[in-house]
């Protein structure tokens, strides 16, 4: 069988890449990395070191022309969310009209420019994105919905949390398939039960089986006109329509809350630790345990805010160290550096409390050992780069499931 040609976008340092080319289905034919916010583009260097320069541009995506992107049968990327991420609060992300959320936009002109659009998409976000903005919450999803409903695509969409399914950390992003009119599986799609694509049909159910009964399981249509979604789509309503698994389909949504159904292999945080090879730099050292411990502890204290406003703060306490005999916690993309804080992972090794080392974060992402390891690129930066990966397991799995269906 043929391997189908892959358009990289957003790559990174390429999650989206390992995931589908160790499938020995795809082949990536041209990828863009660009961050805007940095003079030197260290993740652009880790992909070419990997997978060299031809075909992989380093420029800002929106200034690319379309023509010089080759034809693909199918664009992926995990497109930017430091909009909705949640390092920052609800009502502080700008959700698609922010600064780089634009960057959607950017891949809506690729597939409404090219005379012969991909067939197929595989995009990724956090999951924030089915309930933002806080004011209209499922808007921006809404929105991609419909324009990728009017560019003739329809999609599926589950939001999957790795160590559900056995994979080593607790990582929850959402994955979306776009069809294309003129394929099979888009009619397939049409003529579908939508519950039955949902629980059992679908590629996201066959890749990652879920419990058969759905909850609150119900259909909407969206509107016709992106501006008037854009304007009053759920507004005054405190909850998203969407929920973590859905299907969408000639402007009718088709959304239900399922459940994962795993009893496989899980891979755990203490069956990625490097035994003996961790450099003194990563142990914590004791006079600062007070420090960690309060960080990482639960509070209750009035603080002062910036204008002299005295509020109450309270947060729960955090496991510490990290349990080893469970899949680990989300890495952030602050988890490098040694100063002590409340999101970064800390182990009891017989030698003492320590952090995680690149090697052991690439682990949990499963990418391959020393992936990011280049000259010049800091062990913070490696520390950064795995806190914006994706979960390459997750990607291979609906990489391999889609082909079968495309090829079945």
């Amino acid at each position: 069988m043929e391997k189908l040609k892959v358009i990289e976008l957003f790559a990174g340092v390429g999650g989206f890449r390992l995931g589908l080319e160790s499938t020995g289905g795809y082949e990536v034919v041209w990828s863009n990395q660009w961050e805007p916010s940095t003079k030197t583009q260290h993740a652009s260097m880790v992909y070419e070191a990997r997978f060299g320069t031809k075909n992989h541009s380093n420029e800002d995506i929106s200034e690319v022309k379309t023509d010089d992107i080759p034809n693909a049968d199918i664009l992926v990327g995990g497109f930017p969310c430091q909009d909705y991420s949640v390092a920052t609060t609800l009502q502080n992300s700008k959700g698609l009209i922010g600064k780089k959320g634009v960057l959607w936009w950017s891949i809506h002109r690729i597939l409404s420019e090219k005379k012969a659009p991909p067939k197929y998409l595989f995009l990724e976000n956090v999951d924030r994105l089915l309930k933002s903005p806080s004011t209209q919450r499922g808007r921006d999803f809404a929105i991609m919905l419909k324009s990728l409903d009017d560019l003739g695509y329809a999609v599926e969409w589950r939001v999957i949390n790795a160590a559900d399914y056995g994979m080593p950390q607790r990582r929850r992003r959402i994955f979306f398939i776009g069809y294309h009119k003129s394929t099979p599986l888009y009619k397939r799609l049409n003529k579908a039960d939508k519950k039955d694509w949902i629980t059992t049909d679908g590629t996201m159910a066959s890749a990652f089986p879920i419990n058969s009964t759905l909850e609150q399981f119900h259909d909407f249509t969206l509107t016709n006109d992106l501006v008037e979604i854009s304007e009053h789509f759920n507004k005054g309503e405190k909850l998203s329509p969407f929920a973590n698994s859905g299907a969408f389909i000639n402007g009718k949504v088709f959304t239900a809350k399922t459940t994962p159904n795993y009893d496989g292999v899980r891979t755990v945080l203490g069956d990625v630790l490097q035994n003996g090879e961790v450099t003194k730099e990563f142990f914590v050292p004791s006079e600062e345990y007070p420090k960690w411990e309060y960080l990482k502890g639960a509070k209750r204290e009035i603080r002062t805010a910036k204008s002299g406003f005295e509020y109450n703060y309270s947060e729960g306490a955090m496991v510490f160290p990290d349990a080893l005999d469970n899949a680990s916690r989300t890495i952030i993309t602050g988890e490098g550096g040694r100063s002590p804080s409340r999101f970064k992972h800390v182990v009891q090794t017989n030698k003492g409390l320590r952090r995680l080392t690149p090697v052991e974060l690439e682990r949990l992402n499963m990418f391959p050992d020393n992936h990011t390891r280049l000259d010049g690129i800091s062990d913070t930066k490696r520390a950064f780069f795995m806190g914006n990966a994706l979960v390459v397991g997750v990607v291979a799995q609906i990489g391999k499931t889609l082909f079968g269906k495309i090829n079945n």
